[in-house]
């Protein structure tokens, strides 16, 4: 099984967005290093406690840093864009880094006032056409439009060596049916929704048709908040940045992990961070080897080809620790090594 990073740029207290961005593409180099699969960077509008607005960018430095590693978006909120732009943006990516980039397509909401500013046309009331949005974008980059389709003559693939994986990003499983219609990838944000994981993947795998434009069968990456310590303890208190962001606020940097010991009450620093009887909580802690020991099952009753870990780390050396340490948990995860002395997951308790 592979595994994978998705990057926010986290920004800590006093620091600013430049070393925040400087620290993700740093991260983008550990990653290749520790085996990681693919690396994607978020897209997050008007926020202060985020560094990365527009992936693109990002990509394209991180490809001269790298050599071997996929990456890609985690997503490109297409609602924000028009299709022609965005396929033409990841085909420049691809040109640049051929056959290691990935066009995640998802839609997500930065607040009224910030949607309206992100819109090109402001008079019409907003249109909600996200499938049809990534139909055209496949067209684009499979140069798939039909006899007599408007953008029939257009092909922007011309001249470039192959075309970046299309992934469809979701959290409410609304996604899963477009995703498996098309052929392509799915991602599910469990992080964010993880009652929906089980029910998303199952829809997906339903509806999936195989076609030119993706895998040749149903591909699932599974999103989750994920940390690891060398000890159960400090694994557990690295969840709570994540928690106090959660619970006390998102317009601000992301909190230390000394700060977060601070704000939070003991009932939120004491909220489960283990996967238990097939409940998934929002942030996932252990040491490398109760990390396999939660995700093993997991893993194998959800049917993910791929775990793609997010944090919201922001201290550099816990944050590659951290790191290091879920790579070798997930590494062995789906080879036969680890896990299979775990009792099942009976799927009606997979959320």
């Amino acid at each position: 099984m592979r595994y994978s990073l998705v990057e926010l740029a986290p920004v800590t207290p006093g620091a600013g967005k430049t070393a925040a961005l400087e620290q993700a593409l740093g991260a983008a180099e550990d990653a290749e290093r520790l085996g990681y699969h693919r690396f994607w960077f978020a897209e997050h509008h008007h926020t202060t406690g985020y560094a990365a607005q527009d992936p693109a960018p990002l990509i394209a430095i991180a490809s001269r840093r790298t050599s071997r590693i996929r990456l890609g978006s985690g997503a490109v909120l297409l609602n924000h864009y028009s299709p022609y732009s965005v396929a033409e943006r990841y085909l420049m990516l691809q040109a640049l880094a051929p056959g290691r980039i990935d066009l995640g397509l998802g839609r997500s909401s930065a607040g009224p006032l910030v949607d309206h500013a992100l819109r090109r046309d402001r008079q019409g009331a907003p249109v909600e056409d996200f499938f049809s949005q990534v139909e055209e974008v496949v067209g684009y980059l499979h140069h798939a439009f039909g006899p007599g389709h408007p953008y029939e003559s257009v092909d922007l693939t011309h001249g470039i060596d192959g075309v970046p994986e299309v992934w469809v990003l979701g959290s409410s499983g609304g996604s899963a049916a477009l995703a498996g219609g098309l052929g392509l990838g799915y991602a599910f944000g469990s992080h964010i929704n993880p009652a929906m994981t089980g029910p998303a993947i199952e829809r997906y795998r339903q509806s999936f048709t195989t076609t030119r434009f993706g895998p040749q069968e149903p591909t699932v990456v599974l999103t989750l908040n994920i940390v690891a310590a060398d000890d159960e303890e400090l694994a557990h208190r690295l969840t709570w940045p994540a928690r106090a962001l959660r619970t006390l606020g998102r317009e601000r940097p992301v909190p230390t992990l000394a700060q977060a010991t601070a704000e939070l009450d003991a009932t939120t620093k004491a909220e489960p961070s283990v996967v238990r009887d097939g409940v998934v909580p929002p942030q996932i802690s252990g040491t490398p080897e109760s990390l396999r020991a939660q995700l093993e099952p997991l893993v194998r009753d959800t049917g993910a080809t791929e775990i793609m870990v997010q944090d919201m780390l922001t201290d550099p050396a816990l944050r590659r620790r951290s790191r290091e340490l879920v790579a070798q948990a997930l590494a062995p995860i789906g080879a036969g090594a680890v896990g299979t002395h775990q009792p099942p997951i009976h799927p009606s308790k997979i959320p």
